[in-house]
């Protein structure tokens, strides 16, 4: 008889994001006039940058002719891409990366739940609160947790709590931990890590031979000149942190697919017998036998990217997602809300007024202004009383559900 894997069955009633589709179909059924606005899930929606569509568009003419047909391409990504990462996201901003540690992939999302099959399952692994639904779920369905408790934290985790209080980065844990999750600029709250907070973390993690996992997806949101963009800003951080990266929302690549996760030739773990093994090539054989590769046409995109004419479209694409997330900030502000994140992120963390709970909020807010946002309850127990907003929408539509919300909501504040 097949059996399955029973760790899925630990698994809280559903992903945090089908959840929100199945409450906002539910309420589009019974109110089939109603125009929504969804400013959830941080799913881009402006056009691809035009160097990247001109660049893709050639390489679709390049496998209609057999002379320059490419059919399987390196698991690792072609060098010709990864050179450019390795000279403009790294090497220039002084970041000791070579093009051979960079792999490229379909998604930042999918690396950092595919890297825990190079760990073991007797690693110590700590989690921000709140935190990316990822990097939990994928810890349970890989059995690295226990059952999760009335609050929805799973037993072998530890959970460090970011908050107001600590101005929404994650306070250096007591104990020893083995993995760490970090995310700056931070999904879901928009907060940012200083220089002096990633030196801590690296130090930290160099003095108990921790491994951090350091999601950067949102690093082009960066427009703080002493933010650093990359943990490899930071002295150390070669010996204890592997980085990942995506193409999704600084050029628009969500449904396009390309991403890219830094894994550093002189970073290691321990074997059983205690033995010191690199990770680049656990890493490698990985991708070598479980991944084929991102398509030629989509890497000729990304290598795009790296055009002046890509770096300027991408650059105003930014700015434009940046202004939404002014334009929010500052009307939840004026409409009395508390506010956090949005300047150097997309994300825009709203308390919930009046005590009202992350769900209750959701539900409101879809019901009088039909406004979807992201309950932040639904990223950890420490997200409770808050709420995400995300700036990737049209001008229209963010002008549109703010004007709603000061309109409507008066009442609840």
């Amino acid at each position: 008889m097949a059996t399955i894997n029973d760790n899925y069955l630990k698994l809280k009633a559903g992903y945090l994001f089908p959840e929100i589709a199945r409450r906002v179909n539910a309420f589009a059924q019974a109110n089939s006039n109603a125009k929504i606005i969804k400013l959830g899930i941080g799913d881009v929606t402006e056009p691809l940058p035009e160097a990247c569509r001109t660049a893709m568009i050639k390489a679709v003419e390049e496998m209609g002719d057999r002379a320059t047909f490419q059919g399987y391409g390196p698991e690792q990504g072609y060098a010709w891409l990864r050179e450019k990462i390795a000279a403009q996201d790294f090497q220039a901003r002084g970041c000791e990366v070579d093009a051979s540690e960079i792999f490229i992939s379909d998604g930042s999302k999918c690396d950092t739940g595919n890297i825990l099959d190079i760990f073991g399952n007797d690693n110590i692994i700590a989690v921000t609160d709140p935190v990316y639904p990822v990097y939990v779920d994928t810890n349970v369905m890989a059995g690295n947790t226990g059952a999760a408790n009335d609050k929805g934290e799973f037993e072998g985790l530890v959970y460090l709590p970011i908050t107001a209080e600590n101005n929404f980065t994650a306070e250096i844990p007591s104990q020893k931990v083995d993995l760490i999750y970090l995310c700056f600029p931070n999904n879901p709250t928009g907060a940012v890590a200083t220089k002096e907070h990633l030196k801590a973390w690296v130090d930290y993690a160099r003095a108990n031979s921790s491994i951090i996992f350091f999601d950067a997806a949102y690093e082009a949101y960066i427009t703080d000149p002493e933010i650093p963009h990359s943990i490899y800003e930071i002295e150390g951080a070669r010996e204890c942190a592997i980085e990942f990266r995506s193409f999704s929302k600084n050029a628009g690549f969500t449904g396009t697919r390309c991403a890219l996760t830094v894994v550093p030739k002189n970073l290691t773990a321990k074997a059983a017998d205690g033995s010191d093994v690199e990770l680049w090539k656990l890493w490698n054989r990985r991708q070598s036998t479980k991944f084929n590769g991102v398509s030629y046409i989509v890497q000729r995109g990304a290598e795009a990217v790296y055009s002046e004419e890509g770096k300027a479209q991408i650059k105003e694409l930014v700015n434009f997602y940046l202004e939404n997330a002014k334009i929010i900030c500052k009307k939840l502000t004026d409409a009395g809300l508390g506010v956090f994140g949005g300047e150097n992120a997309p994300y825009v963390w709203v308390k919930t007024p009046n005590a009202l709970s992350s769900w209750d909020f959701f539900d409101k807010l879809l019901h009088t202004c039909n406004v979807v946002g992201t309950p932040g309850s639904g990223f950890g127990a420490a997200g409770e009383g808050y709420f995400r907003i995300s700036a990737f929408n049209s001008r229209e539509n963010v002008e549109e559900a703010m004007k709603r919300i000061t309109d409507r909501f008066t009442s609840y504040l």
